[in-house]
């Protein structure tokens, strides 16, 4: 029986030592056919893009050993004029996965200790006459992290030159994860400093580059061509989007299919589709392979959020929480298992995704927190994606940000006691705790005048906290007009309530008081009881909710 490959990176390893593999050695093909000279391929993290790039490296690499027996028993190997290249070329392999840092004095470090490793692997090149005196002194110094900056910007290069020189035969470079540190600059607030390295760093090798023989890059986004791959036209990018190399990433369902049954794993496929399906790549349906393996690794404690927890989602969290009234708004339909539709940016620069709403979900989109139900391409060339969230696992995750940003001003027992009181009926203790959470909220989160963003937030709040015993509805249609909250219990004999909200409209010379009570009238002159009624609930509250910045009334 192999063994579950979690956290496996390296593909030698993987064969060699009896790990499951699911066969993607075809994209081995697909690469040596694409006229590209330079290749990024974008994909969400765990969809087994650095087992890949491994691959690649152990296919093309010429070394001492020979590395042929690890593709025998893979599609690729009946491919004979293909194989024709395994071990053939040079390769430069950098992997940029954990360069994560809170500052830009230690991401240089880790981003050169990468590149010093990477030359340290072929030191046999000081040995040869490929180099002069003065060129050794360098490459030592880049091996030994003592170099000057400006040898680090060209060692991509200036490595390729002295490997093609020593085979006699251009070199491939594989760049895995390119954008992780390019992500953790933006979050660290050294976006401009980290830019500029890679965009020395890569046009140098990337660029022009007559020692070039192909170059494979992987990362979680494209970031914008003019940021790091200015006058770059030998680069091909294919998105998540487009159909070429979508099947290499994720499993499908076939796939997922045949490793059940080698495991003996039971399952319902259904179930499993709810939770890690979803994604699609091109025109392919795909699973989250990391959470599959998890979960049949791990199948007897059932279905769990495992893609979700393997990573810092702070930048998503902080894009939500701190993303305005629009798109509270939009994730309130999100939550609720509706699409909406939006233009979608390919080529995002890191430093706009908080710019616009637009940008925003187009980052969720590109690294897997959405999946596109629809798209269509508009005579002026945009991008319109109809969009939803993905599966049970990615909704976990959104709940999880919601839940603990409503939390960070308030303790559980406060808030749990804030919605038992409204559910129960129990305005009045409601009123108290909820006033008395909008002063904090809108202190510690700094709202200032988007009062109707931290309202939002509130919605998306109770639509995940109150889930399992009753159905929530927001700003929809009911009797005569529409309502903003409809909370309805699954059991019908509990309390059903309807809330409507209004902001204080000053030029209509309204109070608190007023507002609440134009709210009330709202509620019952709609008829929005109505639809409650229908479906059984005895026992109907009705509130007018009226604010003013931090102020609140509540009216039943």
């Amino acid at each position: 029986m192999k063994k579950i490959p979690i956290g496996i990176s390296d593909f030698k390893k993987l064969i060699s030592e009896n790990y499951y593999f699911m066969d993607k050695s075809l994209l081995i093909k697909e690469i040596l056919e694409d006229g590209s000279e330079v290749i990024l391929l974008p994909r969400p993290r765990r969809f087994g893009k650095t087992i890949n790039m491994s691959m690649l490296k152990y296919f093309f690499e010429k070394t001492d050993e020979d590395n042929s027996f690890l593709f025998k028993e893979l599609n690729i190997y009946k491919y004979k004029d293909i194989m024709g290249n395994q071990g053939s070329y040079p390769v430069i392999y950098l992997t940029f996965k954990d360069e994560k840092y809170l500052s830009w004095k230690d991401c240089k470090s880790g981003m050169k200790f990468v590149i010093g490793s990477e030359f340290k692997r072929h030191k046999y090149l000081l040995e040869s006459n490929v180099m002069n005196d003065e060129e050794k002194e360098m490459y030592k110094d880049v091996m030994n992290l003592k170099a000057e900056d400006i040898y680090y910007h060209k060692s991509l290069l200036s490595l390729s030159m002295y490997l093609s020189k020593y085979y006699s035969k251009k070199a491939v470079i594989i760049i895995d994860e390119y954008n992780v540190p390019i992500q953790s600059g933006y979050t660290g607030d050294y976006y401009e400093d980290i830019i500029n390295f890679m965009r020395n760093f890569l046009s140098g090798g990337l660029k022009d580059n007559i020692y070039l023989e192909k170059a494979i890059l992987t990362g979680i986004l494209r970031v914008a061509k003019e940021s790091i791959f200015s006058g770059l036209n030998n680069l091909n990018v294919y998105s998540i989007l487009k159909n070429k190399y979508s099947s290499y990433f994720g499993f499908s369902e076939v796939e997922i299919e045949k490793i059940f049954r080698y495991y003996e794993v039971e399952f319902k496929l259904d179930e499993v589709k709810s939770w890690y399906n979803g994604y699609v790549f091109g025109g392919n349906i795909i699973y989250n392979p990391w959470s599959i393996l998890n979960y049949v690794n791990n199948y007897e404690e059932g279905l769990q959020p495992y893609w979700i927890n393997t990573s810092s989602n702070d930048l998503v969290k902080s894009l939500i929480t701190k993303g305005g009234q629009q798109l509270k708004s939009e994730l309130e339909d999100l939550i609720q298992n509706k699409s909406i539709t939006k233009d979608i940016n390919e080529n995002i620069e890191m430093k706009e995704i908080d710019k616009s709403t637009e940008n925003v979900w187009s980052f969720l989109l590109l690294s897997g927190y959405l999946k596109t139900v629809k798209k269509a391409r508009k005579a002026d060339g945009r991008l319109v994606c109809e969009l939803a969230i993905p599966n049970i696992e990615v909704k976990y995750l959104y709940n999880e940000i919601i839940m603990s940003w409503l939390k960070e001003s308030v303790n559980n027992d406060e808030f749990n006691l804030m919605l038992n009181s409204l559910t129960n009926g129990d305005i009045e203790t409601f009123e108290d705790i909820f006033a008395d959470y909008v002063v904090k909220s809108f202190s510690y989160f700094d709202i200032g005048d988007e009062s109707e963003s931290f309202y939002h937030a509130f919605v998306l709040g109770i639509l995940v906290a109150l889930n399992d015993e009753y159905r929530v509805k927001s700003n929809r249609e009911s009797g005569y007009g529409r309502y903003d909250i409809m909370i309805i219990p699954k059991d019908m004999n509990k309390n059903g309530i309807i809330i409507e909200f209004k902001k204080v409209n000053k030029r209509r010379k309204e109070t608190l008081n007023t507002a609440a009570e134009n709210a009330l009238v709202q509620i019952k002159t709609m008829n929005y009881k109505q639809e409650l009624i229908e479906l059984g609930v005895k026992n109907v509250i009705e509130l007018g909710i009226a604010f003013e910045g931090k102020e609140v009334f509540v009216l039943t």
